[in-house]
């Protein structure tokens, strides 16, 4: 368990009694709060349509970034098609839905929209099992509704090829599981004496050292923190993604768990990164919230102009901000249809000057949103 001169946190003789100096976190929890403020402040003017459809799209990306980090993509129409019949959004037709996206979907907004609900070892048993809803992952049986029991070694944390294998972390043996969840329950379910954001923070660290699950382990650790995050907004509505934050910064991320997993109890330096990241996650949101105010103002402009299924969804996706060059040919491939059917919808779209030719060059002429169309 030793891997040279260091211990794990949790062999500390005063585990979980954490550290932390608040004094060097107060000005970063200030600009958290500060832009926690402009961003709810802004959302508060716009109306409750524009308000559920920024809340859709963080919702959307939470869910999605969420599996990213742990190397699974879901398919994002899905997840968002999912979240807005939960939500009782209007999104026009809705992509077909599977039995994992519906799980992710059901554990994040479980964790938001009941954030003031207590957490409990049958509420963790639910997203377990609702994330590996066939009670496998890969090809590994899980233990469903139970905590690991370690029948095949101890938990770790590995990177590399098999027989060169290098352990970032282990965690606390399984026979210890019940009362190290019992503690943990306890704390989040009481009201404590630390700020709400550090507790945030703490949250997630604490459920992601116990590693109290055969897999899923990080999604939940996450999960508990945008729970907690939510309690502190006071709001059940998420319009920031801090897991999505969290997957552009994914290396980082996995350094400061292992730094910290590794170190004393004084976690000072993951609260500061938490903090910051949670910052950067939130300007971000003010991103997703220009996109939104766009495509209503898109919409409201051709709200009498005739377009079909297939045109609403590729302008929905410049709207989004497409990736690339937007040619006939990924239309047709996009939307499904002949390549003479996508220079139909093309050349009809032209015509209202709701799309132009860009002025890139290349081989083959593609298209962009008209500047004044918004």
């Amino acid at each position: 368990m030793n891997s040279g001169d260091y211990k794990y946190i949790w062999l500390d003789n005063d585990w979980p009694n954490w550290h932390f100096d608040l004094a060097a976190l107060a000005g970063q929890m200030v600009e958290v709060g500060r832009a926690q403020g402009l961003l709810m402040g802004r959302l508060a003017d716009v109306g409750m349509v524009l308000r559920d459809q920024a809340s859709l799209a963080a919702l959307t990306e939470d869910a999605v970034k969420t599996s990213e980090i742990e190397g699974e993509t879901l398919n994002v129409e899905s997840v968002r098609s999912s979240i807005a019949r939960r939500l009782g959004v209007d999104i026009g037709a809705l992509a077909p839905v599977d039995r994992h996206v519906e799980g992710v979907v059901e554990m994040v907004i479980d964790a938001t929209a009941n954030c003031n609900a207590p957490v409990t070892r049958e509420r963790l048993f639910g997203w377990y099992a609702a994330l590996f809803p066939t009670g496998y992952s890969g090809l590994s049986k899980l233990n469903v509704a139970t905590w690991r029991d370690d029948a095949s070694g101890p938990m770790q944390v590995v990177s590399g090829p098999i027989g060169r294998q290098r352990v970032h972390f282990e965690a606390p043996p399984a026979d210890r599981l019940e009362a190290e969840t019992s503690r943990f329950f306890d704390w989040v379910n009481d009201t404590t004496t630390e700020p709400s954001l550090i507790k945030a923070g703490l949250g997630h660290l604490w459920f992601v050292t116990l590693h109290p699950f055969d897999d899923g382990n990080g999604r939940i650790a996450r999960a508990i923190g945008d729970l907690l995050l939510a309690r502190t907004d006071g709001s059940p509505q998420r319009f920031y993604s801090l897991s999505a934050q969290i997957q552009r910064e994914r290396k980082a991320y996995y350094d400061i768990l292992e730094r910290t997993q590794k170190g004393a109890l004084d976690v000072t330096e993951w609260l500061a990164w938490f903090l910051d990241t949670l910052h950067r996650a939130i300007e971000q949101a003010q991103h997703t919230l220009d996109a939104v105010l766009a495509k209503a103002r898109f919409r409201q402009r051709w709200a009498t102009t005739p377009l079909n299924e297939r045109q609403v969804k590729l302008l929905n996706l410049l709207l989004d901000g497409f990736e690339g060059k937007l040619t006939s040919s990924k239309w047709a491939a996009i939307a499904k249809c002949s390549p003479d059917t996508a220079l139909r919808d093309i050349t009809d779209l032209l015509a209202h000057d709701v799309l132009r030719k860009s002025d890139a060059g290349g081989r083959s002429t593609s298209y962009e949103l008209n500047a004044a169309s918004g």
